[in-house]
């Protein structure tokens, strides 16, 4: 199973042996626990449930987590650490068993994937900024509409404001997926794996690192 979940530690730059600089996303990917594995007979579909990040007990001894997750991750005869994150992996083949480790020797230096994040959050956002409208101008009494969307109407007929208007509101916060990026260091011992570019989110936001679906062509 090729999957990975990590957090992104920041950019950074890389030399080759030509000596080029590359710009690379540093990411602390796994160790991660196999947590369950979905099966076609019992859910529908195949797919692998990875946790990541061990959470230390609280200064009583008491676990951070509720009784239900503690439940999920001790049943039967899985004994799992608390973990702070859980997140699924489809698969067309299972080839992993719960209580596995995977770590981010998954992946090799060359390989193509695709990394999944929640792009920074930018709260309520006008018209200008959300979706690159142009000022309106600052003269001729327009002294207070400067950047407001202007009409949004469609005159009587149809009489209502259409779907889909672009309009201000909240920026975002979005499950964003950046494809094909080239993995140039993984690192076994540190747990660390450096991709070609950027990803999105903050540093320390939560990376799910996938193998490409999409191969671009070589030139």
């Amino acid at each position: 199973m090729k999957g990975i979940i990590g957090r992104k530690l920041g950019m950074a730059q890389i030399f080759d042996e030509n000596g080029q600089v590359i710009p690379v996303t540093v990411i602390q990917a796994g160790p991660c626990y196999v947590t369950q594995v979905r099966t076609e007979d019992n859910d529908g579909y195949k797919a692998v449930q990875l946790g990541f990040e061990e959470l230390q007990p609280r200064s009583n001894g008491a676990s951070r987590l509720n009784k239900p997750a503690q439940g999920h991750l001790k049943r039967g005869s899985l004994s799992l650490p608390d973990l702070r994150v859980l997140r699924e992996f489809r698969v067309k083949e299972i080839d992993v068993q719960e209580g596995q480790v995977v770590k981010v020797d998954v992946f090799e230096k060359g390989e193509r994937v695709d990394v999944v994040g929640t792009s920074k959050g930018r709260g309520f956002a006008g018209t200008i900024k959300r979706h690159n409208f142009h000022r309106q101008p600052k003269t001729h009494g327009a002294s207070d509409r400067t950047r407001a969307p202007g009409s949004i109407g469609s005159t009587t007929t149809p009489g209502r404001v259409r779907k889909n208007m672009r309009m201000g509101g909240h920026m975002g916060s979005d499950r964003v997926t950046v494809q094909n990026l080239e993995v140039v260091l993984v690192d076994a011992e540190k747990n660390v794996l450096a991709v070609r570019g950027a990803v999105p989110g903050a540093k320390g936001g939560v990376l799910l690192i996938k193998p490409s679906r999409k191969t671009r062509a070589k030139a």
